[in-house]
């Protein structure tokens, strides 16, 4: 079986994101919003979702994309036997008039390199998944799409009669495309164009620079911070697992999800990301996403939420053929209907940096002491309780390692903030909790083996208990942390530091890739154990599972490296980014403590 790769890159702002494939079509743009109906969607289906290229007129051609420098604008330049030229696509991000900038527009450069390239420019938006074409009306220098929730119009120096024809034209000098929702650009497009790329790239220049990185594998940990930064939108906060939806898991699946939504049970992970690079402005953002979401729940903290922090994420099929005829297309996701009884030691880890971290002021602090006390009433009264546990399973409920770990965390968290409160009555609750935690997570352990199951009284393992030895559960106890680790690696590590979710069948099979995010768990868990040059090797041997970009997906297939899954998955950048900082926190040491 040949190996598969996610053969396109991904532009944002922090108000859009698009995928733009090595053939410069874009493939994957959703407007207004990061969970909208994509206006160009070919990904999923290549009928129903529209194109905007700018294409050769062979078929016969090269083509190598890569990023400019430290910056979230893409290249692609397409070879031929007629020339060659190159393709900048970005989504124009800079500060002025004291705020960030971040239109909903798409600009597209496009420079002849050498010989007479011939190009065809195709722009086809679609609107409601597919189900929609707009009108287009013709105008001095543009086009106008109506029909959409707002005018989307392509502005451009290039003939329209070249365009509205289909024809292809030489290109012999730069032009350029700007596409916008909404507030249409009234200025000389030439002009505007590139001072609104040198700007863009000098503010993701400048945004790299501000990063705090250490040495190890610096180049790949950018552009996880790249990846990561844009997949955070800016208005509320929140950051989205995946800029697409219903890339499966594994081929005729059916594990195929929308992730364009926000799970509170990657905020410690998320909020851990974003201190390791020194972004206090992006763990701000988010932790005031997080609070306003915390402010307003009633008994029920829901798994996930709408980057707006709406509740109701219905789950629906779509009459689109899938990504390379991969049904079903989901909208929404069914998850926010289960119970997972881990987000509410998430919450309470996201609130301890209000009282540990200096750069938070007292006035930050007003009121999260009545919250802390509301959620942790949440894990007493629900730590008795069986939940779906962080895989989502649909049709099982569980005593998980997972949720009491967190339950523990997030009652150890508790602690600290009621002995910086001197708050004695929530300093004994948290301590009562975190007992009452630590109990049933070791009702999981299996002594035979000296391992942690999946849960109580089930037999199965589960990556996800690997977070015993990195959140310090084990600290006081290292040689179950070696058995344990020894024993999960024995049953799910596959090679090349590759890890598995589990291998017990759930409500759709036995799960067929591995999961990225578990790796660099498996990473930090090495370097935790003091294996740290295992855990080098481990991390630079995910590093080939990438695409060409260093991009990264949720799922790899070990049989053949094959990506899978939605694509870029913010997590499995988070996952780099943490696991990068563990390994060069261990290798900072002398040699005597490492």
């Amino acid at each position: 079986m040949s190996k598969h790769q996610y053969e396109f890159g991904v532009i944002g702002n922090c108000a859009f994101l698009g995928l733009v494939h090595k053939n410069t079509n874009i493939n994957w743009l959703c407007w207004p919003r990061f969970d909208s109906s994509f206006i160009f969607g070919s990904l999923l289906d290549d009928e129903k979702g529209g194109e905007f290229s700018i294409k050769p007129q062979s078929d016969n051609y090269i083509s190598h994309q890569y990023y400019v420098e430290n910056t979230n604008v893409l290249c692609t330049e397409i070879e031929n036997e007629d020339g060659r030229y190159r393709v900048t696509d970005f989504a124009p991000r800079f500060f002025q008039y004291d705020r960030n900038f971040k239109p909903l527009m798409l600009i597209r450069k496009i420079e002849p390199l050498s010989g007479t390239p011939r190009v065809k420019v195709t722009c086809k938006p679609v609107g409601d998944y597919g189900e929609f074409v707009p009108s287009m009306n013709q105008a001095s220098n543009h086009l106008k799409f109506l029909g959409l929730e707002s005018e989307v119009r392509l502005t451009t120096d290039i003939s329209l009669t070249y365009i509205l024809e289909d024809k292809y034209f030489v290109l012999n000098d730069t032009r350029y495309i700007v596409l916008t929702y909404g507030a249409p650009l009234e200025a000389a497009v030439e002009d505007t164009s590139e001072n609104f790329l040198q700007k863009t790239i000098r503010y993701w220049r400048n945004w790299v620079k501000s990063t705090s990185i250490p040495d190890f594998y610096q180049t790949q940990v950018i552009r996880s911070a790249l990846v990561l930064k844009i997949h955070q939108y800016e208005d509320t906060g929140g950051i989205i697992a995946s800029t697409t939806t219903s890339l499966p898991e594994a081929p005729g699946s059916g594990r195929n999800w929308d992730y364009r939504y926000c799970w509170l049970r990657d905020t410690y992970y998320t909020l851990t990301a974003f201190n390791h690079i020194g972004h206090f402005e992006e763990l701000e953002k988010y932790f005031h996403y997080i609070a306003n979401i915390s402010a307003s729940q009633g008994d029920r903290y829901q798994p996930l939420y709408s980057i707006s922090g709406s509740e109701n994420l219905v789950e629906k099929i779509m009459n689109l053929k899938g990504y390379l005829g991969n049904q079903p297309v989901r909208v929404g996701n069914q998850a926010y209907e289960h119970i997972q009884n881990d987000v509410y030691g998430q919450i309470l880890l996201s609130l301890l940096p209000l009282y540990v971290d200096q750069r938070f002021n007292k006035v930050e602090r007003t009121g999260s002491q009545q919250l802390i006390y509301h959620v942790l009433d949440k894990i007493e009264a629900y730590i008795d309780e069986p939940d779906a546990g962080l895989w989502e399973f649909r049709d099982l409920s569980q005593h998980h390692c997972y949720t009491y770990l967190f339950h523990w965390a997030g009652s150890a968290a508790a602690l600290k903030i009621a002995h910086f409160l001197h708050d004695d009555a929530l300093a004994d609750k948290a301590m009562r909790i975190k007992d009452r935690a630590a109990a049933q997570i070791e009702a999981c352990y299996d002594p035979e083996r000296g391992v942690y199951t999946q849960a109580v009284g089930i037999g199965n393992l589960d990556a996800s208990t690997l977070q015993l030895i990195m959140m310090s559960y084990l600290e006081d106890r290292p040689d179950r942390v070696q058995s344990h680790l020894k024993a999960l690696e024995n049953d799910l590590h596959s090679q090349d530091g590759l890890f598995y979710r589990y291998k017990h069948k759930d409500d759709f099979g036995t799960p067929e890739t591995t999961f990225l995010i578990c790796a660099f768990w498996y990473v930090e868990a090495l370097a935790c154990a003091n294996r740290v040059e295992e855990a080098v090797k481990a991390f630079e041997n995910i590093m080939q599972y990438s695409n060409h970009l260093g991009l990264f997906s949720e799922d790899v297939d070990a049989a053949t490296g094959s990506q899978w899954g939605n694509f870029p998955q913010a997590y499995s950048h988070v996952g780099l980014v943490n696991a990068a900082f563990r390994i060069a926190t261990k290798l900072d040491k002398p040699s005597f403590l490492s």
